[in-house]
């Protein structure tokens, strides 16, 4: 009996395990249509979703309906724009409502979702992008019972989201980034509390001014809620920005012309601990241990209607009196801090808000420093009046804060400035609306990075006037290098705070210049960064600047300049260098050109000037001129020359792409001498073309032409005397290093060996003067390292043949004619003279022959 029992039950659970993995199947399509009717009937906007599937697992006894990638895009007039994107969104219902007919609402009861993102844009004629319902009126009038979706719900929850507001009237844009929160309260009731969750990192800006970037939320409240009246009450509450506490009493509520505020707000304690809780969690540290003095305190509160035109009256007030803190292991303490500062709006016009920092003081040990601000008329057009006065020594900043640096900072801070300005003002260049005065200095700076690299500024001035920042002196030394500047800033508010571009002018001078000094050390390969794309080196498109430079010497990777000079012109996202000098090689080299990085591929343009510069250093020291003309070693002397090249430049490391390059080179040899023993084509030019030295060649005042296109060197046919050979040189070579050239020698028969000079030294001067230059052909292929060389010596010394042959053939005919002329004159023995005419000129004309067929078996040393 207990068997069959135990058997019966083994098979209900089977066959309830195998219900609840089939039951999804079976409902799966009406879930599908129930949400796409309850999104059509709702909403006037394009609604997709990848999937939606049904769980009995996720929260058993309940059903879960899951949604994947659903999507709300805006139309008109936010056509294209994105308002809600949800990774994945969960419905919690009871299984009951899976057997409901198709007319019968689903309850649910909880909602979840995950890697949301929700996009709230006012436009400029200040509508939402959110009032995507339905307008229709028949619509708004049926009952409950018509709708395919009806909220019960007990508890929600989203994780990891993104809430952005931007308002294009007013320019403010907020951003909720990181967003997690959750809710669990009786939704069934027309009054409820609700107990929450929420954290999240809030950025604040307007009129392109951050306000705050990333400050940390937290907020656990019990909200009463009224859903009648659409009421929200902070009962029990307790908030974080970054570590500050802070305590909430009051409501919103929500009302057709917007919401009513009536909330108060205050630090629950009045300890300094809490503005050292102020601080950014990426600057702070931990604040167990620290011993403070005096209070710090936040109070205010927010009363009135937020509508289109008004927001609500508030005053928040921070203030601390005579306060001090010091951490744990350190020497220092902070001294006599007061904070005094107000953000008021006493008439519901948002323009109307001011902020008064009426003082900011502190001290460390007898250095002391104030500033106070004034910021009014916020959202029409901002004015600010601010000043700052006082000295910081900056050795003691690590010493009273820990400050997360490898090495601690030294050197003296101090400031005397005033500036007035408002924004409009700024905008338009308009700077006689411009007060600014005082001075700033820093003096014995020193500053270490973690890869050891310091610089050192001995001492740094900065004016204030009312058009311009004068950077009167900057001296600094860093590593090998020295640095001496001074010129002028301009617009330097319209690039805090209206991004605008960066305008100036400034002169350096400099003893020596080692550009190593100021490179960035790449970091270490790791999985990671392997992984991880390096971004493309970029010119920054707000930079509008010149900078006039003298340096006595500056190194390179392996170069050293000397007397260089120039100026560099930064602007529209392209760096410009005129009238660039510098003396090198024995010579000067000049420059002039364009580097641009708007476009997606970065490009160049140069022209450069060699005048007088040492072959032998320039082809092995600049890798650009080794693989134009890889001769170093081989020829030295000097060089003239002028080079145009253009192209691409590598995105990362901006050097230049070979095979993008285009261009020509005009070139003039001065004063050279060959070792062709350096040369591997040199030498398998001698071993096949004996009657020449290469060592001898005279290439003085040799002028040739090389253009260069898709990776290869074009060189035109110039021409090269040796001794009285003439020969000419052209062809093309790869950056590749890969070979095609052509000699074409016009070689006297003298030249082609023995036999041929002792068969020419058996003629009459007279005729060996009558013999034409022979052309020989040398073609050179392969590559540099390992050439190939090939004559038409053959062809060459058969024409000679030839050309001596029918030379001899004239000689003789020249000879019968004029014998058979003085026959026919003399009228005797005709026949017997013509004969041994003829038998003499055959006679001539087989020993010439023989001759050529020795000067042939000599020449290729068969005889």
């Amino acid at each position: 009996m207990l068997k069959k029992i135990l058997k019966i039950s083994a098979i209900v659970l089977v066959v309830i395990v195998a219900a609840l993995f089939a039951i999804p199947y079976f409902f799966k399509d009406q879930i599908k249509a129930k949400i796409v009717e309850a999104i059509n009937e709702s909403v006037d906007a394009k609604v997709s979703f990848a999937d939606a599937d049904l769980s009995l697992f996720k929260n058993f006894p309940n059903a879960t309906v899951g949604i994947e990638k659903l999507v709300i895009i805006n139309k008109a007039p936010f056509e294209g724009d994105t308002l809600v994107s949800l990774g994945e969104l969960n419905l919690k219902m009871s299984i009951k409502e899976l057997f409901k007919g198709k007319e019968e609402p689903l309850s649910i009861q909880g909602i979840s979702s995950t890697n949301g993102l929700i996009n709230i844009i006012f436009n400029k004629d200040g509508v939402g992008n959110f009032d995507i319902a339905l307008k229709d009126k028949d619509k708004t009038e049926k009952d409950d019972k018509s709708k395919p979706l009806s909220l019960k719900i007990q508890n929600y929850k989203i994780e990891n989201f993104t809430f952005r507001y931007i308002d294009q009237g007013s320019k403010i844009k907020m951003v909720i980034d990181s967003l997690n929160h959750e809710g669990t309260g009786d939704f069934t009731n027309s009054k409820l509390d609700l107990t929450t969750k929420s954290t999240a990192k809030v950025s604040l800006d307007m009129d392109k001014v951050n306000y705050m970037k990333n400050v940390k939320l937290t907020l656990d409240a019990v909200l009463g809620i009224d859903l009648e009246q659409s009421k929200y009450t902070f009962k029990e509450n307790k908030a974080l920005i970054n570590q500050l506490p802070l305590e909430f009493d009051g409501f919103i509520q929500m009302v057709d012309a917007g919401q009513i505020y009536d909330l108060k707000f205050k630090t629950p304690t009045s300890s300094f601990t809490n503005f050292l809780g102020l601080i950014p969690s990426v600057y702070a540290s931990s604040l167990d241990g620290v011993k403070t003095t005096g209070d710090f305190t936040v109070a205010g509160f927010a009363k009135g209607q937020l509508t289109d035109t008004t927001v609500p009256k508030f005053n928040i007030a921070i203030a601390s009196n005579n306060a001090s803190f010091q951490y744990p292991n350190l020497p220092k303490s902070v001294q006599n801090i007061v904070i005094d500062t107000k953000i008021i709006n006493e008439t519901g016009i948002l323009n109307d808000t001011y902020v008064n920092l009426d003082k900011l003081s502190f001290r460390i040990d007898q250095d002391i420093f104030n500033a106070k601000a004034n910021i009014k008329n916020i959202t029409v057009n901002p004015i600010v009046d601010a000043a700052l006065k006082g000295t910081i020594n900056l050795a003691n900043l690590s010493k009273a804060y820990p400050i997360k640096m490898d090495k601690p900072l030294t050197g003296i801070l101090k400031a005397d400035v005033t500036t007035n300005f408002d924004m409009a003002s700024v905008e338009k260049s308009q700077y006689q609306n411009i007060k600014n005065a005082g001075t700033m200095s820093l003096s014995g700076f020193k500053y270490t990075d973690e890869n050891n690299k310091s610089m050192s500024i001995s001492t740094a001035l900065v004016e204030f006037n009312p058009s311009t920042i004068n950077l009167k002196k900057f001296d600094a030394t860093t590593g090998k290098s020295d640095l001496s500047i001074n010129g002028v800033l301009e617009n330097f508010y319209g690039f805090m705070f209206k991004k605008q571009e960066l305008k100036g002018n400034f002169n350096m001078s400099s003893n020596q210049l080692a550009v190593d000094d100021f490179m960035t050390a790449g970091e270490p390969a790791t999985e990671k960064t392997a992984a991880k794309p390096t971004e493309a080196m970029k010119i920054p498109a707000f930079l509008n600047c010149t900078l006039n430079a003298k340096a006595t010497t500056v190194l390179y990777d392996n170069l050293k300049l000397k007397d260089v000079s120039g100026r560099l012109i930064v602007k529209d996202e392209k760096a410009t260098l005129e009238n660039f000098k510098t003396s090198i090689f024995g010579g000067t080299i000049g420059l002039t050109g364009t580097v641009s990085t708007k476009t997606k591929v970065p490009t160049f343009d140069m022209n450069l000037g060699f005048n007088q510069v040492d072959i032998a250093q320039t082809f092995t020291q600049l890798d650009m001129m080794k693989k134009i003309a890889p001769i170093a070693g081989i020829i030295n002397g000097k060089l003239n020359s002028t080079i145009k090249l253009n192209g691409n430049l590598d995105s990362k490391e901006l050097t230049p792409d070979l095979k993008s390059i285009s261009g020509d080179l005009l070139g003039q040899l001065l004063s050279t001498t060959i070792n062709s023993k350096n040369s591997t084509v040199l030498s398998a030019l001698t071993s096949n073309i004996k009657f020449i030295d290469m060592n001898k060649i005279n290439l003085n005042d040799i002028k040739a032409a090389l253009t260069f296109e898709n990776g290869k060197v074009n060189v035109k046919p110039f021409d090269i005397k040796y001794q009285d050979i003439k020969i000419t040189v052209g062809g093309t070579h790869g950056f590749d290093q890969s070979m095609n050239y052509n000699l074409k020698l016009d070689v006297p028969a003298k030249y082609l060996g023995s036999e041929a000079n002792a068969f020419i030294a058996k003629m009459s001067p007279a005729d060996a003067a009558k013999l034409q230059n022979i052309p020989i052909n040398a073609m050179i292929t392969g590559n540099f390292s390992n050439p190939k060389v090939s004559t038409d010596m053959k062809s060459a010394v058969s024409s000679l043949a030839s050309q001596v042959a029918n030379q001899q053939k004239e000689k003789l005919t020249q000879k019968g004619t004029s014998a058979l002329n003085d026959l026919i004159n003399k009228n005797t023995k005709a026949k017997d003279t013509t004969q041994a005419a003829k038998t003499e000129k055959e006679q001539k004309t087989q020993e010439a022959t023989k001759k050529a067929s020795d000067l042939i078996n000599g020449l290729f040393k068969k005889k």
